[in-house]
């Protein structure tokens, strides 16, 4: 009995520590919040903006604040206006005013 549980005993550490040895040769990548969106596929904000801003009365205004809200968010609302909740992040941004910074 003494001689199986020694056998049990020196498997676990075995194991224990080819796993320890594992994990330090092979470490996880670190995601952060900021590299997140430079890791998904970043959107062609320039063809975007270009599409919701072409019916704008102002498009070079328009085009530059899509283009920043794109930017920042990878996101840009389907359409010349609107569909707003498409995009919570283009929709959640404001001018220093209170206003809503992207067309």
């Amino acid at each position: 009995m003494a001689l199986f549980k020694l056998l049990v005993t020196s498997l676990l550490v075995t194991f224990v520590t080819l796993h320890l040895v594992h994990a330090l040769d092979h470490p996880e990548p670190q995601v952060h919040a900021e590299t997140q969106v430079s890791l998904q596929q970043q959107i062609d904000c320039n063809g975007a903006c270009a599409a919701r801003c072409r019916l704008s009365s102002r498009p070079h205004l328009c085009h530059r604040a899509c283009g920043t809200c794109c930017s920042r968010c990878n996101c840009v609302p389907p359409g010349t206006s609107g569909n707003q909740e498409m995009c919570p992040c283009y929709a959640n941004q404001t001018t220093h005013g209170g206003r809503r910074k992207c067309p």
